[in-house]
């Protein structure tokens, strides 16, 4: 039989509802089996089996082993569990934070340990965080798949309450309220201001978010100021829409927050793996804002797929003649190896973000 997963108590249930037998080779993730260890205990068709973390008491996990059923419990030393079945939200990251400020929530605690010299070389530590990230790329492959997904990249350094910080704002509303999905590196800048717009939409919260939010415009200054003002701004204007807006942030970028504006946030320890998933998902295709080396090196990666594709793939937008001729003048050896590859035909210079929604939402591309 095909091993499947069983990412909720209520696909529990289910097969807790069939005749013996039905458990065969289930994948039990990231679940709170204590909640349901009366009807567990009850059944012994565990065979093959396999418990990966979520809450299990003593007398349960003995049961399942007895009976055929591998079980991978969480440590609970770890900042952040290692087994887990859904991708994060911004209050299970930034928990805490209004209480006891960054440092004492579990994304501080996981960037921490993750830098830990002691854990240098061991292999336990760094098999955790594989298991992590393998976890949240499930997650995120489910969370959009059926969807087009739009990338929007740019740098962190932007401020808030600039006219840069709305542009990526209104960026992200476009693309969102024509039905994409947008996803960003989910740091601060213009990640977090695509994440926000997408999140609201165009519309007078998104205008008022912007006011609110231009108070701590720089996390440099206070990650605690800075974060605070994005987690009330998030809890007054939440929306029931849970499917606009997407972060990809990473702990190797320790010193750059997440933004809280993701409707989720797939958090990865490893940044090369994280890379490379964000920009593979943006099927629909990519709009890079101004932006440093960072923002460099994705435009060359997905260059990279671009250039050896078949045929020519979705767009990928650079926004800023002198910042991408002059600045950071990249777009030459784009043009370059456009002229000998699939490339040519998918790639774009722009002057302004209403340009680059144009062309994204275009059917033809």
């Amino acid at each position: 039989m095909t091993p499947y997963e069983v990412e909720s108590l209520e696909a529990l249930d289910a097969l807790l509802a069939r005749p013996n037998g039905s458990f065969h080779h289930a994948r039990l993730q990231g679940l709170e089996l204590r909640q349901r260890e009366r009807e567990l205990l009850a059944r012994n068709d565990f065979q093959g089996v396999v418990v990966l973390g979520g809450g299990i008491t003593k007398p349960l996990a003995e049961h399942l082993r007895h009976h055929g059923a591998v079980i991978f419990e969480d440590d609970p030393s770890l900042p952040v569990p290692s087994f887990r079945s859904a991708l994060y939200g911004y209050a299970e990251l930034y928990d805490g934070l209004l209480e006891a400020g960054y440092e004492h929530t579990p994304d501080a605690r996981a960037y921490h340990w993750s830098r830990d010299t002691t854990l240098t070389g061991d292999a336990y530590a760094t098999l955790q965080r594989a298991i992590h990230d393998d976890c949240i790329s499930d997650a995120l492959a489910e969370w959009v798949e059926g969807r087009v997904v739009v990338g929007v990249m740019g740098g962190h350094a932007v401020q808030r309450g600039t006219p840069a910080f709305e542009d990526a704002a209104r960026l992200g509303a476009r693309l969102a309220d024509a039905g994409a999905t947008v996803v960003t590196g989910g740091g601060p800048g213009a990640m977090e201001a695509a994440n926000l717009g997408a999140l609201l939409g165009d519309n007078d919260a998104l205008r008022r978010a912007l006011l609110d939010l231009a108070g701590e415009p720089d996390f440099a200054r206070s990650i605690d100021a800075w974060a605070a003002t994005a987690w009330k701004v998030r809890s007054r204007h939440a929306p029931a829409v849970s499917h606009r807006s997407l972060g990809i942030p990473t702990w190797f970028y320790g010193h750059e927050p997440p933004n809280l504006f993701g409707s989720a946030v797939a958090k990865y320890f490893s940044n090369a793996l994280r890379e490379d998933i964000l920009l593979a998902i943006c099927n629909g295709g990519i709009v890079v804002l101004p932006g440093a080396a960072g923002t460099v090196q994705e435009i060359f990666q997905v260059t990279t797929r671009l250039y050896y594709a078949a045929e020519p793939g979705p767009p990928l937008v650079l926004v800023g003649r002198t910042q991408w001729t002059e600045t950071v003048p990249v777009w030459p050896v784009l043009e370059a190896l456009g002229a000998r590859s699939p490339l040519g035909q998918s790639i774009h210079l722009v002057d302004t973000i209403d340009e680059a929604a144009q062309i994204l939402l275009t059917p033809s591309g």
